[in-house]
């Protein structure tokens, strides 16, 4: 059985179930977006990166 970590939007708590045990939100994947060398969209988030100040 594969156990995938999860972080609800809200509240930020970190859990292993669909919706947040705290507030009952929905919850995100942890993991990262798979990396390519042709990503098509990777200016754009470059851009957003910087606009955010990450």
């Amino acid at each position: 059985m594969k156990s995938r970590i999860h972080k609800c939007e809200n509240c930020g708590r970190y859990t292993l179930k669909d919706r947040c045990p705290e507030c009952g939100r929905a919850v995100i994947g942890t993991r990262p977006a798979r990396f390519s060398p042709q990503d098509p969209y990777g200016r754009y988030r470059r851009m957003m990166k910087r606009e955010m100040g990450h």
